[in-house]
């Protein structure tokens, strides 16, 4: 390892509450209005929200709360998939996830044999 800490899967509903400086009622609250915002919840009954949860909040939050969009608009926004560059084409988030998922699977390969 290059001396980097590992990242984090998983991150309470307080830690994500203080990254993003909005009071954990509200992201309870979102869980609620926004359909595709869904953490699981460990066997305690406690939410444990990956990075593409995190995104997504940060994507609601800066609908609601920098762009003044009502929850039925950023509801919609979200739905259309339209959020920053929109003159990029529909499938461009797609690739970069893939390309996310594929940059992520092969840190795991190097860290269980490098000489793959």
């Amino acid at each position: 390892m290059d001396g980097e800490a590992p990242r984090k899967i998983y991150f309470s509903i307080g830690e994500v509450s203080v990254m993003l400086g909005v009071p954990q009622h509200v992201l309870r609250y979102w869980e609620d209005v926004f359909p595709t915002l869904r953490p699981p919840k460990r066997r305690t009954g406690n939410r444990a929200y990956r990075q593409r949860d995190i995104d997504k909040l940060q994507q609601i939050k800066q609908l609601l709360y920098d762009e003044g969009y009502t929850i039925k608009g950023a509801r919609k926004r979200l739905r259309e998939g339209i959020l920053g560059d929109e003159t990029a084409p529909a499938g461009q988030s797609i690739s970069h996830t893939l390309s996310d998922v594929e940059a992520g699977l092969q840190k795991i390969i190097d860290l269980i044999d490098p000489d793959i």
